[in-house]
């Protein structure tokens, strides 16, 4: 029986009992029974092709129920919801503790007023040859006498004086001689201190030439009218501060010390230099005649002087001047002398000592100069402190100007300190070094790379380079330099006198003139670069050849440490520039009759409301003037002038001395200045030390 084979299935993998139904039911028509492994025979090859589908299978039971599946991993963060909506405020925390007390305010005072006779602008011959004086004041509405009185005057010997008041001496004591062998009797007389030690009164009196002096005067005072007279006068002995320069302005120490100055001193620079006597200059050779030396002689092929120049730089060293100079007078009439290194060199006009004893200000007469400021390590000592040079940011160019104030410091020093740099022979080259300028381009000069470019004193674009370890050398001994070249404001013109209010706390300064370096790059309006060039340019105001009165406004500065430190810098009075016809009884007047004219020193009267200032003026007025200035309602008054050119000097106001107040005034060298024509007898010229007043004790809370 042939062997029955089994169909060929038409499959391209092995079969899987998933497909064994389907088998099933093809082969069930057939009613024969095949064994499973006939349903799924291993296939030959890899090559047949699967069948088609069949229908679906009844549903099979449910099996059980599997085990859980494994957690997914966690979603992404979904957005941050909205704000909700603010919650409704706390309740009040409860008071804090009070704080402590502040500090106490100053002492107010009532409104008091001076009314002042007003004194006529001179304008007869006459008129222009007296001192015009205010012969009576209202005081809170009384009328109250008063006169200008004379103390003494040029050449007087009064009671049992060795020397006429004004005589200048020697190292020795001796008479210094004119080249026509007359005495030389200063009619250059300036500040003028009354000082009360003990019972007794004294004057201290600068006279301004070369070689300086200072006279020491006892005076006198009536207790029932207060008028005041000399009883004697000496010439001060200076040989221990190898004598006085040029003593100008000064003022009164709150300890009651005479605190004078030395302005305009001499070119030290130009002084190592000097290859002979000429070379000195004629303003510095006068102060030779110190020392004894012969400043006249000439050789008469040549007509050079015949003083060799080793026997000039042997006694005179420059560095010895430009300082505030204190004198201490005691009971006995006997006066102690102290130069006051410390402060710095300039040309001091004056140094003024605020309330706390300590911090003073020190104002720098002439051109392209600046303003310092000296805090003392102690109250009443002013042998040794931290010194400090302004620097001006304006706000305004309008008027005078209007300014921010800092302070960059020079650094600390002594008296001692400064005194043994003088005695070691220092001289300029040891400080700086100084090379020419250079053309920068188009014309331009400029400094040289490791210079550093300044503009002070009126010498115009300097290249300076400091010398190693000579910073304290440059600080005290070149301090306007030194100043500029750490860029300090070095472009102030001639400022003179300081006067403080203390309820305010303000100080005002005067200027005599607002020019030049004060100006942007010109003078008196006309395009100039000898003022600014080489500096920073610091202020740029307009000209006023009259000058201003400025207020500085004072505050407490934690850093310098000390609560009279200027911030703030406006102008409170400004002269007016006039051009009046000649056919004007004014003619020849350039400032305003009604204004200031080059203002000098000034003077305050607390809880008066009351600047006086005084003139020292050329052109701008023919006589000069002394101003009473009501800081409450503006107003001026003329309340004294002086003959033909002679300038007014240092008024100053004493508050009380012998119950009564006064208003000193100086009368400086008439028809000196100008109008030396009109002299017509020689005592006319002589200088005067006088007073307006008495005046009752004007407190500053009211008359006593």
């Amino acid at each position: 029986m042939p062997t029955r084979q089994a169909p060929q299935l038409n499959c391209r993998h092995t079969p899987t009992l998933e497909g064994a139904p389907r088998l099933w039911a093809r082969l069930a028509g057939a009613a024969l029974f095949l064994p499973l492994s006939l349903v799924a025979p291993a296939c030959a090859d890899d090559t047949a092709v699967d069948g088609e589908p069949g229908p679906a299978g009844p549903t099979g039971p449910t099996g059980p129920t599997g085990n859980d599946g494994q957690d997914g991993n966690n979603g992404q963060d979904g957005n941050n919801g909205q704000d909700g909506n603010n919650g409704q405020d706390g309740n009040d925390g409860q008071d804090g503790n009070d704080g402590q007390d502040g500090n106490d305010g100053q002492n107010g005072y009532g409104v008091n007023t001076l009314r002042w006779e007003p004194v006529p602008f001179p304008s007869t011959d006459a008129q222009k040859r007296e001192i015009l004086a205010s012969s009576y004041v209202e005081i809170n509405g009384q009328s109250t006498p008063i006169d200008f009185h004379t103390i003494i005057r040029a050449g007087d010997q009064p009671g049992s004086s060795s020397m006429p008041f004004g005589q200048i001496v020697d190292a020795t004591g001796a008479k210094v001689l004119e080249e026509d062998n007359s005495d030389f009797i200063s009619n250059a007389f300036d500040f003028s201190s009354i000082l009360q030690v003990g019972d007794k009164l004294f004057m201290v009196t600068h006279l301004e030439s070369r070689p300086g002096g200072m006279m020491l005067t006892e005076l006198s005072q009536d207790a029932s009218t207060g008028e005041i007279t000399a009883l004697s006068t000496e010439p001060i002995d200076f040989s221990g501060v190898d004598g006085l320069w040029v003593p100008c302005a000064g003022s009164v120490t709150p300890w009651g010390t005479h605190l004078g100055s030395e302005e305009y001193p001499p070119d030290a620079e130009q002084w190592e230099q000097a290859a002979s006597v000429e070379d000195l200059g004629s303003y510095s050779r006068p102060m030779l005649r110190y020392w004894g030396l012969d400043i006249y002689s000439a050789d008469s092929g040549t007509g050079d002087l015949t003083l060799p120049i080793a026997d000039a730089k042997a006694n005179f060293n420059p560095y010895n001047y430009g300082y505030p100079v204190e004198v201490e007078v005691d009971d006995t009439g006997t006066p102690t002398v102290t130069k006051h290194f410390s402060f710095g060199r300039s040309a001091i006009e004056l140094a003024y000592v605020m309330p706390d004893q300590k911090t003073v200000y020190i104002t720098d007469d002439g051109e392209n100069v600046g303003l310092t400021m000296f805090v003392a390590d102690t109250a009443g000592d002013l042998s040794a402190g931290t010194l400090y040079a302004l620097k001006w940011y304006q706000t305004d160019d309008q008027g005078g100007g209007r300014a921010d104030i800092d302070w960059i410091s020079l650094g600390h020093a002594s008296n001692d300190e400064i005194l043994a740099l003088i005695d070691a022979d220092t001289v300029f080259s040891d400080i700086f070094d100084k090379t020419p300028a250079v053309d920068q381009g188009g014309g331009v000069l400029g400094c040289p790379n490791g210079y550093t470019s300044v503009n002070q004193g009126g010498l115009g674009l300097e290249c300076l380079a400091l010398e190693s370890g000579m910073e304290l050398a440059a600080s005290r001994l070149e301090t306007r330099r030194y100043a500029a070249y750490l860029g300090a404001t070095t472009e102030l013109r001639k400022e003179e006198g300081i006067a403080y209010d203390p309820q305010a706390r303000t100080l005002y300064i005067a200027m005599s003139a607002v020019e030049r370096g004060m100006e942007d790059f010109a003078r008196n309006g006309v395009a100039s670069n000898s003022y600014d060039l080489g500096g920073p340019n610091d202020i740029a105001v307009g000209s006023n050849e009259c000058g201003v009165v400025y207020g500085l406004k004072l505050g407490l500065n934690e850093d310098i440490g000390s609560e009279y430190v200027a911030y703030a810098w406006d102008s409170v009075v400004e002269g007016t520039e006039m051009n009046y016809a000649g056919s004007s009884q004014y003619a020849g007047n350039s400032c305003s009759i009604n204004g200031i004219a080059n203002p000098d020193n000034v003077t305050y009267i607390p809880g008066w409301n009351t600047l006086i200032i005084g003139e020292d003026t050329g052109s701008g007025h023919q006589n000069d003037v002394i101003w009473a200035y009501d800081t409450r309602t503006k107003d001026m008054t003329r309340i004294q002038t002086t003959p033909y050119g002679a300038e007014t000097t240092s008024p100053y106001f004493y508050e009380d001395i012998g119950g009564f107040s006064f208003l000193t005034s100086v009368v400086q060298h008439p028809y000196g200045e100008s109008d030396t024509d009109k002299l017509t007898a020689p005592e006319d010229a002589e200088a005067i030390v006088g007073y307006i007043g008495p005046f009752p004790h004007l407190a500053p809370e009211g008359p006593n």
